[in-house]
This record gives structure tokens, sequence and C-alpha cells, in this order.
């Protein structure tokens, strides 16, 4: 009788492990470009636990990635993002489930979970279909954008769903159809090109999902 409770303990323990995905963890220590990659000698810095891509007193001359160093399928990732700029195409936004493309080598292909005036929490499709395939009007997203401040932003994919929210409020929310659409891939922080503008993401956190 007691092996046979000790074994169902064992199996009730098994299914919750199986059963609960992984805790969030950091993304950036917030130090180094440990598991990033990018250009971290003229876009991307780092100042008190910030990752800062983009330049305020001169433009940014095409779009710039800092890229995770491996793919990432299902998650939930979770940071704060704060854009600013004065001049030019004020844009960026988190690009995930994507690749690097080879020319121009500063591009990349896949979704892009979007953020700038007329794009707020809008999911566009970088450097593929290259348009905006899905989320609500930004004119009403941007009631609730805290303007050249910080703003939560969450984002969720998992299988073909794919769900995006700022400050705790969904903009997006997209099942993709075309089953030829990868599915995994990196994740990567934009800087637009076109503008005089600066981005700013802290605190960043992944949770993986079977």
């Amino acid at each position: 009788m007691q092996k046979l409770c000790l074994g169902l303990v064992i199996l009730a323990f098994a299914f919750l492990s199986f059963r609960t995905p992984p805790k969030f963890t950091p993304l950036f220590d917030g130090k180094t470009f440990k598991g990033w990659e990018g250009d971290i000698e003229n876009t991307w810095r780092i100042a008190e636990g910030v990752l800062i891509g983009g330049y305020l007193d001169k433009d940014v001359p095409h779009n710039n990635f800092l890229c995770t160093t491996r793919n990432y399928a299902n998650f939930i990732l979770k940071l704060k993002i704060k854009l600013t700029g004065n001049k030019g195409f004020i844009n960026s936004g988190i690009q995930f489930r994507s690749q690097r493309l080879k020319d121009p080598a500063h591009e990349m292909t896949g979704y892009q979970a979007d953020y700038g005036e007329g794009y707020w929490g809008t999911l566009y499709d970088e450097s593929r279909r290259n348009k905006t395939i899905a989320g609500q009007d930004p004119k009403f997203t941007q009631q609730y954008i805290r303007l050249n401040d910080w703003n939560d932003y969450e984002l969720r994919a998992e299988g073909r769903h794919i769900q995006i929210f700022i400050n705790g409020k969904q903009t997006t929310d997209y099942t993709e159809p075309d089953l030829t659409i990868p599915q995994t891939g990196l994740i990567g922080l934009q800087i637009h090109g076109g503008g005089a503008a600066q981005v700013f993401f802290k605190d960043i956190q992944i949770q993986e999902l079977p």
C-alpha cells in the first residue's frame, strides 16, 4: 500500500511538472549583450540597465535590429519600451519568429509587433508581406500610450495564435491562416530608419511555452 501511494505521489509530481510551463526568465541581464548580436559599435548600447538604439542628433540611416542568438517558438515576452524622437519617421518594434536577411544584412524578415505613431500595437509582416496584417486602430490605442515615456509591452505567441498587449490592454488578436509561414525564429529589437530617434528597452523577460 505504501509503495502504491508513493508511486501515485511521484506520478502526480511528474504530471504537474509536465503541465506547468517554465517561469519567466530574463532575456537581457542589464549589463552585457550576452545572448544578443547586432551593431553594438554604432547603433546599440547599454546604460543604467537599459538597451538603447538609435540617435537623437542624426538620422538612423536604415532599419537596425539587435537580435537574440537563438530561436524561440511559443512564448510570452514582456518588456518595457520608451520611444523618443524629434525628426523624421519615429518608429520601433519587436521582431519575432524572424530571421536576418543576407541582402541587406541589417534587415530582418518575419512578424513584427509594431510600436510608433500610426502603428501602435499592430502586427506588421516585415520584409515578407510588407504590410500591417492585424491590430486595432492605432489612433484608439494611442489613448493609453504614455508618449516619450515607459510603456509595458507584452507579446504572446502560441501555435498560430498571436496577441499583443500595451499597458495591459489588448491591441492585436491574430491567428495565422497561412500554413507556410514559419512559427519559430529569432527575437529582434528594432530602431526604424529614416528618423532622428532613440528607443529604450528594459526588464525584458520571457516565458517559453510548450
